[in-house]
């Protein structure tokens, strides 16, 4: 199926280029989505008395979503989600949860403009990519963390390993201190009954002499 292009779609061409597509993707999505029309004669010869007006449109949309693209470049996004303690997501963080959480920042971002090679499943930081128009893509990072304290560890550069092994090691330190304290208390106990036990030998002693005597 031939359609001629309204704007630069990637991996198919560039505005006003006709090209051959699958009839499924025009209908289900170059058509819908105003990405292309029909490649008729009649299309193609309104395509041509509205070019001009196209690429001028084309032209303004691209400079705003190149604004755009310098205030959202870089920004980190956090997505509260439960997870295991190994970082394996109880469900996944979806496009539209990437779209959900720039916007509640005050980024308006459509679902349909994010790109995700397949939902996220784990814990941590993962590069997300915006695409804002046809030319302009921006890059933003999504902070999935079980809390919003953990999040903020994650932001400093610690992983999930890495956050777990530390609270491993201060588990196995907080239990070798309560064996030392009682290592300690029992060591105390010893002590208080060791001058009672050499009272008691000494008294044995004693008792044995005076039996001698006898």
């Amino acid at each position: 199926m031939q359609v001629i292009l309204l704007e630069r779609v990637a991996k198919l061409g560039q505005m006003g280029e006709v090209v051959d597509v699958k009839p499924g993707y025009a209908r289900n999505y170059l058509l819908p989505q105003g990405k292309a029309l029909t490649a008729s004669k009649a299309n193609v010869a309104n395509f041509e008395e509205q070019k001009a007006q196209l690429e001028a449109q084309n032209l303004e949309t691209k400079k705003e979503a190149d604004a755009m693209a310098d205030k959202l470049n870089g920004q980190q996004f956090i997505v509260i989600r439960q997870a295991s303690d190994a970082g394996s997501l109880y469900g996944s963080v979806t496009t539209r949860d990437a779209a959900d959480a720039a916007t509640a920042d005050g980024f308006t971002i459509e679902r349909r403009q994010v790109e995700l090679s397949s939902p996220i499943k784990e814990l941590g930081i993962h590069e997300v990519f915006i695409r804002l128009h046809p030319e302009v893509e921006a890059t933003i990072e999504l902070n999935v963390a079980r809390s919003t304290e953990e999040a903020e560890l994650q932001a400093s550069g610690k992983s999930i390993q890495e956050l777990a092994a530390e609270a491993e090691a201060e588990a196995e330190f907080e239990i070798a201190e309560l064996f030392d304290d009682i290592g300690g208390a029992a060591l105390d106990d010893l002590a208080e009954d060791a001058p009672a036990s050499a009272e008691a030998v000494e008294a044995a002693e004693s008792n044995d002499e005076e039996e001698q005597k006898d």
